[in-house]
């Protein structure tokens, strides 16, 4: 017996499917391509993708950022004392910046004084010639350097720009780290009875009592 044609076409769906598996396959491909982002080499990556913040770099740039600006602005400590005898919260927002804290503006001054022993604070008290005998200068010289000082000096720094508070604050750690390397390459914190000549910062809490930062530092030898 003969078999009769029906007319009928060979079932595609083998090639039909290989075709569709195919497509999907350069579109996932295309996907991961424009998703991929290239690092520099030794660059670590976080897990969004972007490469993950180091606070060590961070402090390398920064910080000769934060010290440009405060040896710009920094007034005579003389001239403000004055200022601060005279009306302390106009002096404060005339020479100070505001930061996050709103705990008193930062305030960027220059001085040249003796180095003493520390006090109760634990901080040495550095005599300057000129300002109110009332007036407490205390000088950070190490080995420990602690506080904001350094970070919120500028007003420029803010916590938005990091993801979160941990970051803002090891900004903060990583400049005052590469404050230490340059303080001790001057010397401190031995610097009892030296003449030192500073550009720094410190918080305007109590117009008497000044815990500055310093920024730049040169000892009379």
């Amino acid at each position: 017996m003969t078999a009769v044609a029906t007319g009928e076409r060979p079932s595609r769906g083998p090639l039909v499917r290989r075709i569709v598996i195919a497509a999907v396959i350069v579109v996932v491909l295309a996907l991961m391509a424009l998703s991929t982002k290239v690092v520099g080499k030794g660059q670590v990556v976080g897990s969004g993708g972007a490469p993950a913040f180091s606070a060590a770099a961070y402090g390398k740039k920064t910080f000769p950022v934060q010290q440009r600006f405060i040896e710009q602005h920094a007034v005579d400590a003389s001239t403000l004392a004055a200022a601060l005898a005279k009306d302390p919260t106009a002096a404060g927002t005339k020479y100070g910046v505001a930061n996050d804290s709103g705990a008193g503006p930062e305030v960027p001054v220059k001085l040249t004084g003796t180095v003493g022993k520390a006090d109760a604070t634990g901080l040495p008290v550095v005599t300057v010639a000129g300002l109110p005998k009332d007036t407490v200068v205390h000088v950070q010289l190490g080995p420990a350097i602690n506080g904001t000082d350094l970070r919120d000096a500028t007003g420029k720094i803010q916590l938005g720009q990091f993801e979160n508070q941990i970051q803002y604050q090891d900004a903060a750690s990583a400049l005052n780290d590469r404050l230490k390397a340059e303080l001790k390459k001057a010397g401190a914190p031995d610097l009892t009875g030296k003449t030192i000549t500073i550009a720094g910062v410190f918080q305007l809490i109590n117009p008497k009592n000044w815990n500055v930062t310093p920024a730049t530092i040169s000892v009379k030898s």
